[in-house]
């Protein structure tokens, strides 16, 4: 079963003839999950033929532009194309307020109900979920209310083998108890063990998203363990100062977040056009975690 994110936009504020704003798209399991709309995102999604019509959620980390002006044409393609499901956006207060006042004043009736999420960006809180996974806004530090988002599966049952089935003659409703972990108790009172009953199931699959932001130490536990920690990564260290100042991210200070956090692989990107050569990014964050990778329009990553 699939969990992959693919790399849609990886430039700062400034988009470049290679690079576009930022914008991610998650697959997990088959459930489509757009991350931040930059402009030019449904073009990108057409170019790296992933289908509109499969993305039923939007999540948006704040209403600066180069995280948002791609949801206006967005939205409107999908009125076009006919849309009839729900469209589900989850952001901050003002997103709502901002996408309602185009709509408004461009007097768009869509043809589909769009259903907004409010996020408070200074908590962390549950935000979506379903039986196969659950969304976490995570708090950042940026000029104006920001959170991130961290994706995880539930755990899943056991994984019961079909020859014991046959060898002990279990029922259906002693099936469901046994995949959630219990023994078989035999007429007799002979205790089957679960261990010997099942498989365990495969371990439960991570992606951390972190968008402009200062570090934020206050998150490490949240965290903790993500198999794929994606972190924003505007300037190089020299530029420590200038990072500072405008609440975002050096590329070895996102390393010693993915490091302190034990994340198993970091992303950089929302790279700033002031720089020619996106490789000594990655050169600079691998010298503190060396599973780096600074990414590109286009790329796809998946956790097995």
């Amino acid at each position: 079963m699939s969990f992959e994110v693919t790399i849609l936009g990886s430039s700062s504020a400034l988009p470049t003839s290679e690079r576009f704003p930022t914008a991610h798209l998650l697959n997990a399991n088959e459930r489509f999950f757009l991350i931040d709309c930059g402009e030019g995102t449904q073009m990108q999604l057409r170019r790296y033929r992933l289908r509109l019509g499969k993305i039923h959620h939007i999540f948006i980390s704040h209403i600066h532009g180069d995280h948002t002006f791609g949801l206006f044409g967005l939205l409107s393609s999908y009125n076009l194309l006919g849309r009839e499901e729900p469209l589900h956006i989850y952001g901050p207060d003002l997103l709502e307020e901002m996408l309602l006042d185009h709509l408004k004043y461009s007097r768009s009736d869509l043809g589909y109900n769009l259903l907004f999420h409010r996020i408070q960006c200074r908590r962390t809180a549950l935000i979506y979920e379903d039986k196969n996974i659950e969304v976490l806004s995570l708090p950042l530090i940026h000029r104006v209310p920001t959170c991130g988002f961290l994706f995880r599966e539930k755990p899943r049952e056991r994984n019961i083998l079909k020859e014991k089935i046959t060898e002990y003659g279990i029922p259906v409703r002693q099936i469901v108890e046994i995949k959630k972990g219990a023994d078989l108790v035999l007429t007799g009172g002979a205790v089957i063990p679960n261990a010997e009953l099942t498989l365990p199931p495969a371990r439960p699959r991570s992606y951390a998203y972190c968008s402009d932001t200062r570090p934020n130490k206050a998150i490490l536990q949240l965290i903790k363990g993500v198999d794929i920690l994606y972190h924003e990564a505007t300037f190089m260290h020299d530029d420590a100062k200038l990072a500072h100042e405008t609440f975002h991210t050096t590329s070895r200070q996102a390393a010693e977040m993915a490091k302190n956090a034990g994340a198993g692989k970091l992303l950089i990107g929302h790279f700033s056009s002031r720089y020619k050569h996106i490789s000594e990014f990655e050169s600079e964050a691998k010298m503190v975690f060396q599973n780096t990778v600074a990414v590109n329009d286009g790329d796809v990553f998946e956790v097995d």
